[in-house]
């Protein structure tokens, strides 16, 4: 899946493969490179992210609101759909739960504004309910480390094709039809 995201403010490509392979981000922003590595890889996924803007909260923003949209258009129809992963780094401990049936919800106490908002944008369209909860740690940068860790491996366990649609709804499909103007 290939999303291009291009506003007055940002320049952001993204392509992802749900599917082990090569993690890559080349952005104006060291940590944001970092914590995109690190997403990728804990998730299993082939992953190549490229952005430039002028403000890191847009950058910020903007690759999260990519990357999401490019994992809802990725993911196959049938999938666990739940992941739930708790990751200890250091002084750190971080747990993370998913739910990707299609109802976005974030909820998280990541120690940088900036992190937090990237996991908000993401969720929202990704489509997908997300829980981070940082359980203890000092070190901003091991907290939100072991956030991205946590996501990526319960995103891991939750996009997981299946056979079978285990939900009391069953498949949920949803369609537009005519104008809405």
């Amino acid at each position: 899946m290939k999303v291009d995201r291009r506003t007055k403010e940002t320049d952001v490509s993204v392509t992802l493969v749900l599917a082990p392979g090569q993690v890559a981000g080349d952005t104006v922003l060291r940590f944001l490179n970092h914590m995109v590595g690190t997403l990728g890889t804990c998730a299993g996924w082939s992953l190549d992210v490229r952005a430039r803007g002028d403000l890191p909260h847009h950058v910020i923003e903007d690759v999260g609101i990519a990357l999401g949209t490019a994992v809802h258009g990725a993911r196959a129809a049938a999938v666990a759909r739940y992941g739930h992963r708790v990751i200890a780094m250091d002084d750190a401990l971080v747990a993370a739960t998913v739910d990707v049936g299609g109802r976005p919800f974030y909820v998280g106490n990541v120690p940088s504004s900036l992190y937090d908002h990237f996991l908000r944008s993401f969720s929202e369209h990704a489509r997908l309910t997300l829980h981070v909860e940082v359980r203890r740690g000092r070190d901003r940068h091991h907290v939100v480390e072991a956030a991205f860790k946590a996501v990526g491996f319960a995103l891991r366990d939750a996009l997981v094709p299946v056979e079978e649609v285990v939900s009391t709804k069953g498949a949920v499909v949803a369609s537009v039809t005519g104008d809405s103007a």
